[in-house]
């Protein structure tokens, strides 16, 4: 007798060749649309993060020697090709301007959300960008501006860095006009450096002007004169506007707390170059910025140098800088009252005597990295650091003492340490190059010469080469 067997199929597999099953497709767990405000935060919280950290993508302490290594000496003695801050820190930029980019874009969409709260957002926006583009230009020189952030161009042109230094005033001008402090802007969870204050932001942009064209004041002393003038008495005037990124406890900490203390790491140590001068001019900044080392003295030792340096016997940076919570300074009054100081001397009309700035900046400094009211006028009346009777050139004064003042921002110091060529910097033993007056393009993670060779090579003729000892087009002493 024969048997029958009947098959019984699930329902799902008789319907699934009936029905439309493409809406599997969807990523019910990803957001459709992407707001402005996260993409903000996380564009400022990448680029505060890089210049915070102390690890081999960013060798700018080591460049202005204002610390030193005891072990692995690449960044100490400027070999780029082994420490590739040169790529990280050109693709680490091109990354925070294309989120910016992409915040104006969602930004530019039609809304519900008030005009005027938009305009603000996206001024705000294109301030920070403002802000990265003069970070990249200072550091390369020409780099691509007006085609780069279009990723249907894959082989952007080289924009000559004046103009784009010019563009960015004009950018920043407009960008400070449209501001209105009556409104609102970011929310306070999007913006952690003014929780969306307006007027925060208006103080920021004018100061940004007064940093960018004060570089500039060798080559256009009548331009610079001009912004400079007009954007003083709107930059920060108290510490109360002053750019800070905030950081909190893991995993939202300080990197620098990773690279030194989750890390182990037991090299970095104190430049002799800062802490020899600190010691000679008695500075009371010396336990902020530094340890002393196991007999209980400050001692630091030259760039590149391993013959007899050992850990315990160097100072090394203050536990205060690797906190979790130790915030990043991105701009401050110390900046602006250094630059008026310059200003004033320049001939430009900004108030006071050249004087006046001079002693608030380093009183500020004393006063932020722990010492007192008092040992800052103590300080100040030291023949050698009192202004009238200092030694040297105004760019000398101030260069030494803006040098000291921008501890922990090795960029900022980098960028006025070519301006004032002051102080000067001992070579490294062994460098790999002399001092670098810029850093080279991208060559291994991300070779530019390979991957945009036509552009690559007229841009590195234009600049006078691609070395880093090409001087940029507004360092010309």
């Amino acid at each position: 007798m024969k048997k029958i067997f009947v098959f019984i199929l699930p329902l799902f597999l008789l319907t699934a060749c009936t029905k439309d099953i493409t809406r599997f497709n969807n990523a019910t767990k990803q957001p459709t649309t992407v707001p402005a405000g996260p993409v903000f935060t996380y564009s400022t919280r990448v680029l505060n993060d890089f210049l915070t950290d102390c690890s081999g993508n960013n060798t700018f302490r080591h460049i202005v020697q204002h610390w030193s290594q005891t072990i692995i000496q690449d960044a100490t003695v400027y070999n780029f090709l082994a420490t590739q801050t040169n790529d990280l820190w050109w693709n680490r930029m091109y990354i925070v301007l294309a989120n910016l980019h992409s915040c104006d874009s969602i930004l530019a969409a039609p809304t519900t959300v008030s005009p005027v709260i938009i305009k603000n957002q996206r001024a705000i926006t294109d301030i920070m960008s403002v802000y990265v583009w003069n970070i990249l230009v200072n550091t390369f020189g020409n780099v691509p501006y007006t085609q780069a952030l279009n990723y249907n161009n894959l082989f952007p042109k080289y924009d000559d860095a004046k103009s784009i230094h010019m563009d960015l005033e004009k950018r920043l001008a407009a960008d400070i006009a449209a501001l209105d402090a009556t409104s609102t802007s970011f929310a306070a969870s999007e913006d952690l450096i003014y929780s969306g204050k307006v007027s925060s932001w208006s103080a920021f942009a004018n100061s940004l002007m007064i940093k960018i064209a004060m570089t500039l004041a060798d080559v256009d002393a009548a331009n610079s004169k001009s912004l400079v003038e007009a954007a003083s008495p709107k930059a920060f005037q108290t510490s109360a506007t002053d750019a800070v990124w905030p950081y909190f406890a893991v995993p939202s900490n300080n990197p620098m707390y990773n690279a030194i203390v989750t890390s182990g790491r037991q090299d970095f140590i104190a430049c002799s170059t800062l802490i020899d001068t600190m010691k000679l001019y008695s500075d009371p900044r010396l336990p902020g910025f530094f340890t002393t080392n196991s007999a209980g003295q400050y001692q630091g030792t030259r760039e590149g140098e391993t013959n007899g340096v050992i850990f315990a016997n160097e100072s090394k940076p203050s536990a205060r800088l690797s906190q979790p919570n130790t915030p990043y300074v991105m701009m401050d009054l110390v900046d602006m009252e250094f630059y008026r100081a310059e200003a004033i001397e320049r001939g430009f009309n900004v108030g006071g005597t050249a004087e006046q700035p001079y002693d608030s900046a380093i009183a500020m400094s004393i006063r932020y990295w722990g010492g007192t009211q008092a040992s800052a006028l103590a300080y100040l009346a030291q023949p050698n650091v009192a202004y009238t009777t200092a030694p040297g050139t105004w760019q000398q004064k101030i260069g030494l003492q803006k040098w000291i003042a921008l501890y922990n921002r090795g960029f900022d110091c980098w960028v006025d340490l070519r301006r004032f060529d002051y102080p000067t910097m001992i070579p490294p033993v062994a460098a790999q190059s002399g001092f670098p007056n810029r850093l080279p393009y991208p060559s291994s993670r991300y070779n530019e010469q390979a991957l945009n060779g036509a552009n690559y090579t007229q841009a590195a003729a234009a600049i006078g080469g691609d070395k880093p000892e090409t001087k940029l087009y507004w360092d010309v002493h």
